[in-house]
């Protein structure tokens, strides 16, 4: 090798390996990471703006804490965050405080069973813990959520494990966040007290319109007609929040996510993973794998005071609220479906 060929050997640039390029798996696994840490970090927020009290009863006697979990769910009257202009929107009217306009009971069974809705009607003649005999709405009066789930407990015999309660507002809101809600209405209904005007058949209720339709009791047996509503429609929400439609549309679902947060109470100990375990139940209620049913009644009476009250059958409400503390299906002979 002469000197030239020498020269250019040595100029020769050394030899360097090409760098490799971030395999598509890795880029994968990377944008997976950042979805999982903003769907932990909006979740963590959604648990955060969830308004929480006291609610489930810390002392006294209580139900033993059978198996499945159970859950105490309340539509109140509350005005709260409502303008004169919403109120209006609404027909809330501008009453102060804070009323039961439903109450209901849902039992999520350990394993395999099916869920189970029970309407407890606001004037259920019961027996309020310090109080004596009264309507089942009075206990929310005189002691707010803890006094309403202890008579609960106490007239049923089932321990409330969880609760969750909305307000007018947060109603309407959510209606209106999955784009309305479908419903076939029997009659035509007008009840100016609820700013309610809807004909009969099948039709899409807005958020005022909803409100309106679970909350008049202008029929002919008033409370009674307006429990089965409520089942009916709080069904057919359910079905809708979680159908193809909202669930896979981010334009619909995170506006109402963050609208189920802002709208609902529940207690000091439930978080939103509670809520969706109850989301899930409720799915199943209204596609069928559920019941749904009201408490057995055996008539009406009246207070010392002359006001109207709802008596519960004892018998069948016994064995109602029985197997639902064990866990056990639902007797067929004591499930309400129309009254």
């Amino acid at each position: 090798m002469n000197y030239a060929q020498q020269q250019m050997v040595h100029a020769r640039p050394p030899h360097h390996r090409p760098r490799r390029r971030p395999r598509a798996g890795r880029k994968i696994l990377i944008v997976l990471l950042v979805l999982v840490l903003a769907l932990a970090g909006f979740l963590l927020y959604v648990d955060y703006s969830l308004k929480r009290e006291p609610a489930i009863p810390a002392s006294g006697e209580r139900p033993a804490d059978g198996p499945g979990t159970n859950w105490l769910l309340v539509g109140s009257d509350s005005r709260e965050g409502l303008d004169a202009d919403r109120q209006a929107e609404l027909g809330t009217g501008d009453t102060a405080g804070r009323r039961t306009d439903t109450v209901m009971l849902v039992h999520i069974p350990q394993a395999g069973g099916k869920p189970t809705m029970v309407s407890l009607p606001r004037d259920s003649y019961v027996t309020i813990p310090g109080r004596g005999k009264d309507k089942l709405n009075s206990a929310f009066a005189y002691g707010g959520p803890q006094l309403l789930a202890q008579t609960v407990e106490a007239s049923t015999g089932v321990r409330v494990d969880h609760y969750a309660e909305i307000g007018l507002g947060g109603f309407a809101d959510m209606t209106d966040a999955i784009g309305g809600v479908d419903v076939c209405v029997k009659e035509p209904m007008q009840d100016p007290k609820a700013n309610l005007d809807v004909q009969a058949g099948c039709q899409e209720l807005t958020g005022p319109q909803a409100l309106g339709y679970v909350r008049t009791r202008a029929s002919a047996r008033g409370d009674l007609d307006r429990v089965e509503r409520q089942r009916e429609f709080l069904a057919a929400l359910t079905e809708k929040a979680s159908s193809p439609e909202v669930f896979l549309n981010p334009m619909r679902l995170f506006p109402l996510i963050l609208n189920t947060s802002g709208a609902f109470l529940v207690d000091s100990g439930d978080h939103v993973w509670h809520l969706g375990s109850l989301a899930f139940a409720m799915n199943g209620i209204a596609s069928g794998q559920g019941v749904t049913t009201t408490v057995p009644m055996s008539g009406f009476g009246e207070t010392d005071g002359g006001a109207s009250v709802v008596k519960w059958d004892k018998e069948k409400a016994g064995t109602l609220f029985g197997a639902l503390a064990q866990d056990a299906p639902v007797p067929e002979d004591v499930i309400v479906t129309g009254m």
